[in-house]
């Protein structure tokens, strides 16, 4: 792997900023584990591409993936929502964590958007400033130029620059950097497979932390929406911050190894250990998705007789957001209330549905199930 020559810390007044150096050009990949993960990386989005083209209705089970990414990425930057918070309606969310949902569901409606906009729109900086104009929309950091490159220092860690943990490049080198980074990304002349180029990415775009707030966030909703536009996989399907969230500590350490030992060849390994975990994580989930699916549409809905029809739709609802009301289930079967009521019942009766608040009035169903399969811990290999 090509030593980091360029980078280097700037004596600035009372504190050392950090120059990472411009990342478009070669990059030689020698080394023997790099190269061994990065085929095994390969070949299992592979495996998850050809599954989830295989999966009917995968989009339904998408929209899961992508509310447990938003979820555990939020929570890197300090959010406490929860997955089956994540998925309740506003109303019955505490007044004191709704800032904290309602970022997270910003997550969620950005990484829609951005992925909607590559259909128009190459990876670029345009892309990144509305993706991150959207991300701020209404929330904390709203004032912190949504959709703008900061026009000040910003730092990580620490109260102040002079105990911060890292200080990133001046403002004034920001465009240049992100230039860089953008043809980096683009440059098909560059021999470079696409997830050494996307995990190199990655790390620039956190070390130049182009923005005032919510770097951390549109740094791993970059890794996405690169593989998204590489067809790795086709279907928005592997999402990398909950890899990210349980190993914070070394996230973080192997972030900081380049910058201060110019060891990429570890932070690579690390990002490729990442993406062959949750890839083959994301393809046992489906593989439980699909049995789960086929018990339940074939061995227990078969039974409710002329109900099935309608009973159909509502587990295909609940696929996508697994929690409900009645008041909502009639919304979205476009039935009156007391046959929205009969037929939740009917779901609690099949073992599908529990109450989860044990209230008379008010009350919500969760199919939990279903839930457990996205919040439970990854199998080690």
């Amino acid at each position: 792997m090509k030593v980091l020559k360029h980078a280097r810390y700037n004596k600035q007044y009372g504190y050392s900023s950090f120059s990472p150096e411009p990342m478009n050009h070669e990059w030689l990949v020698s080394d023997a584990k790099v190269n061994r993960l990065l085929n095994d990386a390969t070949r299992k989005l592979g495996e998850l591409n050809a599954f989830s083209m295989m999966v009917p209705d995968v989009d339904f089970f998408i929209r899961m993936h992508i509310t447990k990414e938003a979820t555990r990425s939020s929570r890197i930057e300090g959010t406490q929502t929860s997955m089956e918070e994540a998925i309740q309606n506003a109303e019955y969310i505490s007044p004191e964590k709704r800032d904290d949902w309602q970022e997270v569901h910003n997550y969620i409606e950005t990484m829609n958007f951005a992925i909607a906009q590559l259909e128009e729109l190459p990876i670029s900086t345009r892309l990144l400033k509305q993706t991150h104009e959207k991300l701020l929309q209404g929330v904390r950091g709203t004032n912190k130029l949504p959709g703008e490159f900061r026009t000040s220092q910003n730092w990580i860690g620490g109260a102040t620059l002079n105990d911060a943990a890292y200080i990133p490049p001046l403002h004034s080198e920001v465009p240049g950097l992100m230039s860089d980074l953008e043809k980096l990304l683009n440059n098909e002349d560059l021999q470079m497979p696409p997830l050494i180029r996307i995990g190199i990415a990655h790390y620039q775009f956190e070390s130049i932390h182009p923005f005032l707030d919510g770097n951390g966030r549109l740094g791993r909703l970059l890794i996405t929406l690169y593989l998204v536009s590489n067809k790795m996989p086709g279907k928005p399907a592997l999402y990398l911050s909950d890899f990210f969230e349980r190993n914070r500590s070394h996230y973080y350490d192997n972030l900081t190894a380049v910058r201060t030992q110019n060891n990429m060849v570890q932070w690579l390994t690390f990002f490729l250990v990442g993406v062959l975990e949750t890839a083959e994580n994301s393809i046992q989930t489906f593989h439980e998705i699909m049995k789960l699916r086929s018990e339940l549409e074939e061995k227990r809905i078969i039974t409710l007789g002329k109900k099935v029809p309608l009973a159909m739709r509502l587990i295909r609802y609940l696929y996508t957001k697994p929690i409900v009301d009645a008041s909502e289930a009639a919304k979205v079967l476009a039935v009156n209330i007391s046959t929205a009521n009969r037929l939740i019942q009917d779901f609690e009766k099949l073992g599908i549905l529990s109450e989860k608040t044990g209230f008379k009035r008010n009350r919500i169903f969760i199919f939990q199930k279903y839930l457990n399969l996205f919040e439970r811990e990854p199998s080690k290999g």
